[in-house]
Formats: C-alpha cells, structure tokens, sequence
C-alpha cells in the first residue's frame, strides 16, 4: 500500500485535507469520493529513505526544462503526423534527446508501451516531467484519434507560457541587479566608510546632524548585534518559505499578490490568459467540463483562482452553467465570464476561449511592458535616496568643520 495525502472540498464547501492508503492514485481517488468529498488534489507521499537512489541524482544533475518538453511534444507530434509507429517513434527521439533525465523517461515510456500499456497511463507516471494538463491532452488525442492535432496546441500554449516567463525575467533582471549592487553599496558606505569619518567629527567636537547619527546607530546595531541579525534573517526567510509551501500559506500569498496596485493587474491577466489556453486546449480535445476543471484547479498556477475552481466544479456538478459561477466567483473578468457564457449559448466554447486567450496574451505583454516603466523610475529614486542620505551624513559635518576652521 501507498500512502497519498489529498486536497478536497467537503459536502459543507469547505477545504478538507487527508491522508488514504491506497495501491494507486485510482484507488484513493474513488476512496475519496466515497467519503463524499470532490478530491482537487492527489499526491503521493514520498517515503524518506536513506538509501542512495541513482534516478533522484540524475534528476537533480539532469534536470527536465521546459524547453526539453516543448521539443519532444514538438518531434512527437510531427512524427505522430507522418505515420511513424509509436515504439519506432519512441526509439528515434531516445536516440536524439540531449537531456539525460528525458532521455532516460522515454526509454522507459517505450518499454511500458511494449507491454501493452497505454499512452495515458505511461505518462502519469512520470509527474515531475509531465503534468496533469499533459496527461490529459494525451488521454484525449488517444480517445478521439487525433493526438497530432492536441500535441500541436500542447506545444503552442507551453512555447507561450515559456515566453512570458522568459520576458518576465529579462524584465527583472536588470533591476535585481542595481538592487543588489545598492545594498552591497549600503554596507560598504555604512561599514567602512562612515565610521572613519565620524571618528574625525567627534575628534572636531561638532554636533553630528540628523542624517549622521541615524548611519551611527545602524552601524553600531549591525557591528554589535550582526550575529543576531543574521539569524534573525534565517529564521524568518526559513519560517516563510516552509509556510507558503503550505496549501493555505500559498493561498494567503496568492491572494495578497494579486490584490497588488501594478503586479496585481498583470498577474490577473496573466492567470486568465493562462485559464482561457487551458481551458481551449480541453475543450478542443473533448476533455468533459468537469475533469477540465480539476485540470485548471491544479494547473491555473495561483492557489487564490484554484481555490475558485473547486467551487466552480461543485456547482456544475449541481447542474450550474459554466457561466454562472464564473460570475459569482472572485478574480474573473466580465469578459471571460460574458464570452464563456456566449460560447456556452452557440455552442462554440473552444473558439471563444480561443479569442479570450489571444486578447490576454496581448494584454499581458502591455502589462510588462507597463511594469518596466513602473520599475525604472522607482530605482533612480532608490538610488538617488541612498546618494543623498550618506552625502547629508557627510558633508553636513564637513561644512560645519569648514566653518569652524573658517
């Protein structure tokens, strides 16, 4: 038996956690909804083992990137389109991929093939390279015939996603590094270099202004109680990463981010453009509404809008349009919400998803575009505050000094 620990919400439409013994994630999800709860969530717990295990070590030392997946999924869906059989095609990409984690999955994907395992099942097996999202898009181009096709839209929402993430650290890049430079520039003024000086004011006998006794007190609290500082800073990063790994802590976290001024609105619009590919993508593949929105639950990428799913599924169980408890729900726009409900009217859900991701993606470019100039002006004037601040802390004196010996 295997131990799984499980997200769900309860018959009250409360959050409910737990652990179930079961021989497979099937096992456990129906022993679930046997205990009449909507499981969100299944994971299986990782037993702790002192043994050294080679394929953990080559995950850490090989990591799958995206960009390896994004090429695979590409070559599987070209090959799958011209015909070649699936253990030959397995066989050719083993042959090709670079990256020695894939490289080894593939091998083993086609030797479960070989015995008569489907597709589907082959690939949830490996969950820290294949998602539930991927899974599912596989499951549905096995089921209508047309895998080549889903594979296609697969790779063009994770080429997207790459994208955003990719701008989005060549955005803050550029200011992580000033900020780093700044503070470092901090210390070493602060450490360094007013100390010395401050030694040549008191020697002066002068009143030391405002500005020069506030870096006096920094520099004696860092010099005397460094130690306790340092962890202090442990202890709080520690405590704080170890609580937003937590369910509730990265609900909390989301939820705040996303009420932000700026990196608010683009992380909405990020998360419905990411909503409305997912969603597309399902719909197009024939995956039913209800398992598309566990998918979107675990894969939205903001535990806040996930959070929101479940209550979104449970209402459609009950018999709910998608529509409706889009719109009483926190965090969706008017017009997702009056685009899904057209689509719902006319039949044509995935081609108004379609349209709702196109106008989000540019959106969501606007929106970073945005934040590059919100962020530029706030550094000049970090910079020029810290500038000024140990320029009035020095040269305040100095002028005193000038006057005396004036």
């Amino acid at each position: 038996m295997t131990k799984f620990s499980y997200d769900a919400i309860g018959e009250d439409g409360r959050m409910v956690s737990g652990e179930v013994d079961a021989e497979s994630d099937d096992v456990a999800e129906n022993m679930i909804l046997d205990f009449g709860y909507i499981p969100s969530k299944i994971k299986k717990k990782r037993e702790i083992s002192l043994n050294f295990r080679w394929s953990d070590f080559r995950k850490r030392v090989y990591p799958v990137k995206t960009r390896d997946i994004i090429l695979f999924t590409r070559q599987f869906a070209t090959m799958i389109r011209t015909g070649v059989p699936i253990i030959e095609l397995l066989q050719a990409l083993e042959e090709q991929t670079e990256n020695q984690t894939l490289r080894k999955t593939i091998k083993d994907i086609a030797f479960n093939l070989k015995q008569g395992g489907s597709l589907y099942n082959t690939f949830r097996k490996y969950p820290d390279i294949f998602s539930p999202l991927y899974c599912s898009v596989i499951q549905a181009g096995e089921r209508t015939g047309a895998l080549s096709d889903v594979l296609d839209r697969l790779t063009y929402i994770m080429e997207h996603e790459d994208k955003i993430k990719s701008d989005v650290r060549s955005a803050l890049r550029y200011p992580m590094i000033v900020c780093l430079f700044l503070c470092v520039a901090f210390l070493v003024l602060l450490i360094f270099v007013i100390p010395k000086f401050v030694t040549i004011f008191e020697a002066a006998g002068l009143e030391l202004p405002l500005p020069t006794r506030i870096c006096i007190l920094t520099y004696y609290i860092f010099n005397q109680y460094w130690y306790i500082l340092l962890l202090a800073a442990v202890a709080v990063f520690s405590s704080m990463t170890i609580y937003f790994r937590t369910e509730y802590g990265k609900f909390i976290r989301d939820s705040v981010m996303i009420r932000l001024p700026v990196l608010g609105k683009f992380l909405l619009k990020a998360a419905m453009s990411r909503f409305a590919s997912i969603f597309f993508i399902l719909q197009y593949s024939g995956v039913p509404v209800l398992e598309s929105m566990s998918i979107l639950s675990g894969t939205i990428g903001n535990a806040a809008i996930s959070h929101e799913f479940l209550r979104i599924r449970s209402d459609i169980e009950k018999g709910s349009s998608i529509a409706a408890p889009l719109k009483s729900a926190k965090y969706f726009t008017p017009m997702v919400i009056n685009m899904v409900a057209i689509g719902e009217k006319t039949e044509n859900l995935d081609r108004m998803l379609h349209e709702v991701a196109n106008h989000y993606d540019s959106e969501v470019e606007y929106a970073m575009k945005g934040i590059s100039e919100y962020i530029n002006p706030l550094l000049t004037i970090g910079i020029a505050f810290v500038v000024g601040f140990f320029a009035l802390a020095i040269f305040l004196p100095m002028w005193d000094m000038t006057k005396i010996t004036g």
